[in-house]
């Protein structure tokens, strides 16, 4: 059913039982994790190794590969600051190429069966010939009020999509096993933060706010199911390009020193506070947007992830402007750490890793 080119098995929903590097490719950096089980009766794990590191400008626009080169040899550059053996690697596809729609259909059906029912309902949602995707499904859960029934979730991504990443990966002389969604990535991880909340999060209406370089993406959960996504176009790239205007600094500069802290004390009150407070007022109007649409009320925790959610003041501006507890997401808080990890910096750089720890965790059954 999913497209073996480059012979690999590529898929959205199965688990690996040997390890995976997890690498995360935004238009920012590649982010690249190791983790192992230290304890397979208990699901512990640890995280061995990771890297960020930076991607040319433009060599992703829009969530698409426009320089294989460059992805390329910005993935080797970090496999071979990781310092491992593993190259077998789990990568995924930006939310907006890839198309998912949950279906019913009836339990006890033989694989083929299943298989042909599943591309029956796909030729109805997706607007692309079977043979211009890979597509794959996953049963979700049995449907309380019908056992006879249960939810089956599709993923439909164009092969041209999946190919030029598998590529990329290739090119680093890295294999790419498996193919996952971002946000679904991002949750697999989340879901070693909810754990830790009152109840281990049950009933909680959740948002997890991811604030990358040119877009923010509101995801809200409940009891583990995505019942929200809305993207708004405000991200770290802004706040770049007013330093750059402030201080008349190139681009890289400009980066470099919003990591570093190397700016002029003007910048707090002249550049990083109205960052702050719009950035508020755009992740305030999306979550207007859900209570006008859904039948929720109420949200009980925001969780910060992305390149900006470590950025000074941000989680205080954001409780105050949504009144909601807002925290930042950090999805290695109870797990083991290798003596290789940096810990202040790895506390910085955790809201970074959330997709790409998500993708480490393919390597293991969860269940």
């Amino acid at each position: 059913m999913l497209n073996k080119s480059f012979d690999i098995n590529l898929n959205f929903f199965s688990t690996r039982s040997s390890r995976l590097l997890g690498v995360d490719i935004s238009a920012s950096s590649v982010k690249m994790i190791e983790l192992s089980m230290t304890n397979k009766a208990e699901n512990t794990l640890c995280l061995e190794r990771y890297v960020i590191e930076p991607m040319p400008k433009e060599a992703i626009l829009d969530g698409n590969i426009n320089d294989l080169k460059e992805v390329g040899d910005s993935l080797h550059r970090a496999w071979k600051r990781m310092e491992t053996r593993v190259k077998n690697i789990a990568l995924a596809l930006p939310a907006a190429a890839v198309i998912t729609k949950k279906i019913i259909m009836s339990v006890g059906q033989r694989e083929d069966d299943l298989v042909f029912q599943v591309e029956t309902e796909a030729n109805q949602y997706i607007p692309f010939t079977l043979d211009e995707v890979n597509l794959d499904f996953q049963v979700i859960r049995a449907i309380p009020e019908n056992p006879n029934e249960v939810e089956v979730l599709i993923a439909a991504a164009r092969k041209e999509k999946v190919e030029d990443r598998v590529a990329a990966a290739l090119t680093a002389g890295l294999k790419a096993v498996v193919i996952d969604v971002e946000h679904f990535a991002a949750q697999t991880s989340f879901e070693l933060i909810e754990r830790q909340l009152p109840g281990g999060g049950k009933d909680q209406v959740i948002a997890l706010v991811d604030i990358g370089a040119s877009t923010t993406r509101l995801n809200v959960l409940c009891n583990g199911e995505f019942v929200y996504t809305r993207n708004q176009p405000f991200g770290g790239a802004q706040l770049t390009q007013e330093i750059q205007n402030q201080f008349n600094l190139t681009y890289e500069e400009a980066e470099a020193a919003k990591r570093n802290g190397s700016l002029p004390n003007s910048y707090q009150t002249n550049v990083l506070q109205p960052f702050c407070e719009t950035l508020a007022q755009e992740v305030k109007r999306a979550l207007q947007f859900f209570f006008t649409s859904t039948q929720y009320t109420r949200i009980d925790y925001i969780f910060l992830c992305g390149g900006c959610a470590t950025v000074p003041g941000l989680g205080e501006m954001m409780t105050e402007c949504t009144q909601v507890m807002t925290q930042i997401a950090n999805p290695f808080v109870n797990m083991e750490l290798s003596n290789r990890i940096p810990l202040k910096q790895l506390k910085v750089d955790a809201p970074l890793l959330m997709t790409a720890c998500g993708l480490a965790m393919r390597g293991f059954d969860p269940s």
